[in-house]
């Protein structure tokens, strides 16, 4: 199939990053998060990301954590770059509602990248007082660097450059959500790639989405399928895999480990 489109699109959800090996619980986030386990009784990652700390100094030990060791190194198993060696002599474009950055890492061209819902390498005011996001990863890495006792010190707590508030992450949780210019840039050209290959023998390749959030991904991907007779929709999910009857028979629906369909399709190739 994919030899044979014309052109990719690729929706992706945190399915695909839990098969690159970025899991939320269990002993990944017990090697990194012991101490708050211990304190708090967090029982993953996401949850974490929703407690209540009681002063800022404690909120962004956590968050510098949480955002290093899942924006700032390489995913544990290759399943970014295997899905890049698969595509990329394809016309192909990603959505993803994940926020790791792990397309990027992995070698992706950054103008055919869509995240949706924000990012981890980036704050943006609480309030937000102007539409702007600010890049993280220095004052991340010295937060990581210089916390104690599960908190960070108090110089070091980021404040607004505009209003002097608290800032907070660029991710989508409520309708204080920063959509800047490099996410409207992102949004056109992802806009513009759907114009352009308007009836191209097409393959929608969704990946790990869940039900989270249907409406970004794997609803506009049923109906563009569906609207066009050329296309195909491929869905790789473990336990998740299924289609709706209108375009069955132009769906493939893989309820299996993404990472292993993917080597396995290499090795195919090879």
């Amino acid at each position: 199939m994919l030899a044979h489109a014309d052109v990719v699109v690729i929706g992706a959800g945190a399915g695909l990053s839990t098969a690159a090996g970025f899991t939320y619980s269990g002993e990944r986030f017990a090697r990194y998060f012991g101490d708050f386990i211990v304190k708090y009784h967090i029982p993953d990652m996401y949850s974490g990301g929703f407690y209540r700390f009681d002063t800022p100094e404690e909120y962004w030990a956590w968050w510098s954590r949480h955002i290093y060791y899942n924006r700032y190194v390489d995913a544990p198993h290759p399943v970014y770059r295997d899905l890049l060696k698969l595509v990329q002599d394809s016309d192909y474009f990603v959505l993803t509602t994940n926020v790791d950055h792990q397309f990027q890492r992995a070698g992706f061209d950054k103008e055919r990248l869509f995240y949706t819902q924000g990012d981890y390498g980036l704050w943006q005011c609480a309030r937000p007082c102007h539409n702007k996001t600010y890049d993280n990863e220095q004052a991340v890495r010295r937060m990581l660097d210089e916390q104690q006792g599960m908190r960070i010190p108090t110089a070091l707590v980021p404040r607004c450059p505009v209003c002097g508030g608290p800032m907070a992450m660029n991710l989508r949780a409520d309708d204080t959500f920063v959509e800047d210019e490099g996410w409207h840039a992102a949004a056109a050209r992802y806009a513009a790639f759907l114009r352009g290959h308007t009836g191209s023998r097409a393959i929608f390749l969704e990946l790990g989405v869940g039900g989270n959030t249907p409406g970004i991904i794997k609803y506009p991907f049923w109906r563009m399928t569906q609207q066009n007779p050329n296309a195909s929709y491929v869905c790789i999910n473990l336990g998740e895999a299924f289609a709706p009857h209108a375009i069955k028979r132009r769906s493939l629906c893989l309820s299996y480990n993404i990472g292993q369909v993917l080597q396995d399709i290499l090795q195919a190739r090879q």
